[in-house]
């Protein structure tokens, strides 16, 4: 064996994977000769080779495959999308979550806090809020269910408002058939999904660097600098505008719980629970809630009713061009008439989620028309 045969084999042994396909054999013909090659390639910096040079494009081939490939890429990606998609809904929300957090764990992470831990704080205090409120509404929920027979025994008799109700409704055989248990499954299910999208949103909240560096890895590299700078800003509009509309609906509820108290309504901290809770939902959350909590004030008398309802009605406005534009409005900056059309498409689209991410998402689509699709219209040609 010549001396370059000799070369020629070492080198194609050292190519050769330890735990791929040993034994190496000179008898390997144009695959030794690939792999000897091939050691030539490997460096420090790029063990697998750099890239190799990219594929002839004005191949009539090429443009073939590509178009058949594209064509039946999108109807494929098409397919998963709707089999997956109350799945995808889940995936989506928990980012929507996440984003919503990460104004507050990269707060923390500029003053010094390890990642891990500013993201444990934000894990502690939401797990303590959520028990929070489960430890206010559970003896409420309890004292309700206690008074179950009392509503029964009201529900049969035809003297009483909710007797006259059952009478034309049926509410009792609603409440006891098939329309409860399908209730109690779909609480169950919600139950179940709002698990899975909090541990979702954990994991993204944690590992959102990667994400971010992974998503702009596939803009090529002359565009990426103009993606990051519009990829943050967006992220940045979405996350301001979740933690806004909590704060928003925590105002909500705390002066609602004040006025509640004041005037002697019924079950006030269950009230400016739903209350806050509701004024999640854009435009008809916060009506919603009022309707409900005036209703009940009614029952005291038409006097707690009539200051129940007017207290609602300057929130609503005082939220409308006070509260929300000075905590939201600054960092989503999208106008009136867009945000009350972008909620109704959302819930026309997808109910009660669609109208929760529809202004983040019109805030996007506003800031990509104004930097990318207005500029290049307004340009001479």
């Amino acid at each position: 064996m010549s001396q370059q045969t000799q070369d020629l084999d070492g080198a194609a042994r050292r190519a050769h994977h330890d735990f791929i396909g040993q034994p190496h054999t000179p008898d390997e013909g144009p695959i030794a000769r690939a792999e000897a090659s091939a050691d030539g390639l490997s460096t420090p910096d790029a063990p697998l080779g750099p890239l190799g040079p990219p594929l002839d494009r004005r191949s009539t081939f090429l443009r073939g495959a590509a178009a058949a490939a594209g064509v039946v890429l999108v109807l494929t990606a098409s397919w998963l999308v709707y089999l997956a998609r109350s799945e995808l809904v889940l995936i989506g929300l928990a980012l929507f979550l996440a984003l919503g957090a990460e104004p507050v764990v990269s707060w923390l992470v500029r003053h010094r806090w390890p990642r891990w831990l500013g993201v444990l704080a934000v894990v502690v205090v939401g797990l303590a809020a959520a028990t929070g409120f489960v430890l206010l509404v559970g003896p409420l929920l309890a004292d309700q269910a206690a008074q179950a027979p009392a509503y029964l025994r009201a529900a049969q008799d035809r003297g009483t408002l909710i007797g006259d109700l059952n009478a034309r409704f049926g509410l009792q055989e609603y409440l006891t058939g098939d329309q409860a248990f399908a209730v109690g499954r779909t609480v169950f299910g919600a139950l179940g999904s709002t698990v899975v999208v909090v541990v979702l949103a954990v994991y993204f909240v944690a590992d959102l660097p990667r994400i971010r560096r992974t998503a702009y890895r596939f803009v090529p590299a002359s565009r990426r600098p103009r993606a990051v700078l519009l990829g943050d800003a967006i992220a940045q509009r979405v996350g301001g505008y979740v933690l806004g509309n909590v704060l928003v609906s925590l105002i909500a509820g705390l002066s609602s719980l004040a006025v509640l108290l004041a005037l002697g309504v019924p079950y006030p901290f269950l009230l400016a629970t739903v209350v806050a809770v509701l004024d999640l939902v854009p435009v008809a959350g916060s009506v919603t809630a009022g309707i409900i909590a005036s209703l009940v004030a009614f029952t005291v008398s038409p006097t707690v009713g009539g200051l129940t309802v007017g207290f609602f009605v300057l929130y609503r406005f005082l939220e409308d061009y006070l509260v929300f534009p000075g905590v939201v409005g600054r960092v989503v900056k999208v106008p009136a008439l867009l945000t009350l059309i972008a909620v109704l498409l959302g819930g026309a689209l997808y109910g009660i989620i669609g109208v929760l991410i529809a202004i983040p998402i019109a805030a996007a689509a506003h800031l990509l028309l104004h930097e990318t699709v207005f500029p290049r219209l307004d340009a001479d040609d």
